[in-house]
């Protein structure tokens, strides 16, 4: 492999247990089952319908954790980024951290945050309303800005719930309007120290002209980030860094319901994990970026940006695969650093919204 990782992984465990364990795991694998449609399926994610996965086995990958996730990450069908961070010992992997990938929709956590932070300055509030900004057909480049037009009046509050939970485009204009546009958004994270993230044009504009280039062999610096910024990110908002303790529950409670994305970073957890998450979908390329919270009263933050491998469905069953490998590595090192714990009593960290 020609990755290279920015953290180094314990090598406590005799080789020949971790490797005997890794091959184990592929014994105990489980197809996805169907999630039933309902009313509120024409916001989700065309394709990320699917419950859950029960799973009863845990991965170890110790010895091999590192290895495991290169091979998962492994670029020859298409590039792909991946940041994690164990929060409470902060021991992080990185495969392509710092190289740029298409945030897609996986930018409306911080166009939420952005506006979260003027409602702290009482700039607005969360029942602010503000009108639907609804896309109009138009051709591809045929503008610098697509058009849109003006819908119902909606809350702001709602509107960080769907622009989250359904990840609705319409709702994320209207909140990027709100804020002063794209570059406000910039403009926020780079007061938060996070820089290699740029958000150029609204989603209608994105949407519309989409398709452009080919993300699993060139890289756009427009609206994109490195899964090491998204990371930051996620880090940064989980512990409160950068938002008060009202605005943290508002967008990681959202974050907490989303519907899109079935296929991706939930799939393959245990049903007693927690999984508060945002994705991203766009020409060739699919993501899912969250923190995933453990019994034990871990939490892992992840990013994981996959282009390429084929199909839709072959990246979404990429990002579950190293997801659950995350989960699953970073569970195994804390259980070896700390063998005398109880890891099965704690309780899942408190940071449900409204």
């Amino acid at each position: 492999m020609n990755h290279r990782y920015s953290e180094k992984v314990s090598r406590d465990f005799p080789r020949w247990l971790g490797a005997l364990l890794a091959a184990a795991l592929a014994l105990f694998a489980a197809p996805a089952l169907a999630q039933p449609s309902d009313l509120a399926a024409s916001f989700d994610d065309a394709l990320g319908t699917e419950l859950r996965t029960p799973q009863t086995y845990e991965a170890i990958y110790v010895d091999g954790f590192e290895q495991r996730i290169a091979e998962l990450a492994d670029g020859d069908n298409g590039r792909i980024g991946v940041a994690a961070m164990d929060l409470s010992t902060g021991e992080q992997i990185m495969i392509l951290g710092d190289q740029l990938f298409p945030m897609a929709s996986t930018s409306k956590i911080a166009v939420a945050a952005t506006y979260l932070e003027m409602v702290e300055q009482r700039r607005y509030t969360l029942s602010s309303e503000m009108p639907l900004l609804l896309p109009v057909r138009s051709a591809k480049y045929s503008s610098e800005v697509a058009p849109k037009r003006e819908g119902n009046y909606m809350q702001a509050i709602d509107l960080i719930e769907i622009m989250i939970t359904r990840s609705s485009n319409p709702a994320t204009d209207t909140l990027l309007n709100a804020v002063g546009g794209p570059q406000q958004v910039n403009a926020w994270m780079q007061r938060q120290g996070i820089n290699d993230f740029s958000i150029d044009r609204d989603i209608a504009t994105l949407v519309r002209d989409d398709g452009e280039y080919d993300p699993a062999s060139y890289i756009d610096p427009r609206d994109s980030a490195t899964p090491r910024a998204m990371l930051r990110l996620l880090a940064g908002l989980y512990r409160g860094d950068l938002l008060s303790d009202q605005s943290r529950r508002v967008l990681l409670g959202a974050m907490s319901r989303t519907r899109t994305g079935k296929r991706r970073i939930v799939a393959n957890m245990p049903q007693e994990a927690r999984v508060l998450h945002k994705t991203g979908s766009l020409n060739n390329t699919s993501s899912d970026i969250g923190i995933v919270e453990s019994p034990d009263g871990r939490a892992i933050a992840m990013a994981i940006y996959v282009t390429g491998q084929g199909s839709r469905l072959a990246r979404e069953r990429k990002i579950a695969e190293i997801a659950r490998a995350l989960y699953d590595g970073f569970a195994a090192k804390a259980r070896l650093n700390d063998p005398t714990r109880n890891w099965t009593s704690a309780p899942l960290a408190a940071t449900g919204g409204e």
